[in-house]
């Protein structure tokens, strides 16, 4: 899929993208920047998560020990960290900030309410279009922010540059983050179309696991989650 977008990646390069588990949210807020921890829901969510992929990778026959990268989100770096104590890695997960999740600039945790009677307060702007939150290349007229498509490259770049091999394949790359950052790099990676983007969402603490090979990618455990209504990412 995608691949006039493929990077040039080495046979059998593998990576897995985990969505955090549920967390403490404001209600009717981008989810953004938000501070919060996981909710009891969302450990659970990563405990099962992380079995999931140990026994898939178990199943695959991958003795390879999993190099793992988190968001600096609480709610990623708490999920990760659950996936390091159940997969028994003694490195800790390596925290970047280009892992997060789409940023909403200084309107950072306003809620939606907000952000529209801002920019409607504001004359230099333009009322925001209706879709503007799930909009991929829309990106609000405030400093620091990012469109979806913005946020998905940025997290795509990060992403190949932990599989980057230097003509020798590395071990599986482990990214914990978010979902519509995810879904967005995706589609940059070559691993989803365009098109495919607004129907889909990922499953809170679980995770998908890709393997590169004869320029294009499989999806080999986990599954993506059908969107029915703009999911909270």
């Amino acid at each position: 899929m995608g691949s006039s977008r493929l990077p040039k990646l080495l046979d059998g390069t593998r990576l897995a993208l985990i969505r955090h588990g549920a967390y403490h949210q404001l209600d009717n807020t981008p989810s953004a920047l938000q501070p919060f921890p996981l909710s009891d829901e969302g450990q659970n969510h990563a405990r099962q998560g992380a079995r999931e992929l140990a026994q898939g990778l178990q199943t695959l026959g991958w003795k390879e020990t999993p190099q793992l990268h988190s968001s600096v989100l609480l709610r990623a770096w708490q999920t990760a960290e659950i996936y390091a104590q159940t997969l028994g890695l003694s490195v800790p997960p390596e925290q970047s900030p280009a892992l997060c999740e789409r940023s909403v600039g200084s309107a950072a945790n306003l809620s939606i309410k907000a952000i529209e009677a801002l920019l409607a307060d504001d004359p230099r702007y333009l009322p925001p279009p209706r879709d503007w939150k799930s909009r991929s290349d829309y990106r609000l007229p405030l400093p620091g922010a990012e469109s979806l498509d913005e946020a998905g490259a940025r997290v795509a770049q990060y992403i190949l540059s932990q599989c980057a091999a230097n003509g020798e394949r590395k071990p599986v790359q482990l990214f914990v983050g978010h979902g519509a950052a995810f879904r967005h790099a995706a589609r940059d990676l070559g691993i989803l179309e365009t098109a495919e983007i607004p129907g889909l969402s990922m499953h809170h603490g679980r995770g998908l696991l890709f393997e590169y090979r004869d320029k294009s990618w499989t999806l080999l455990s986990g599954a993506w989650k059908t969107r029915r209504t703009e999911a909270r990412d």
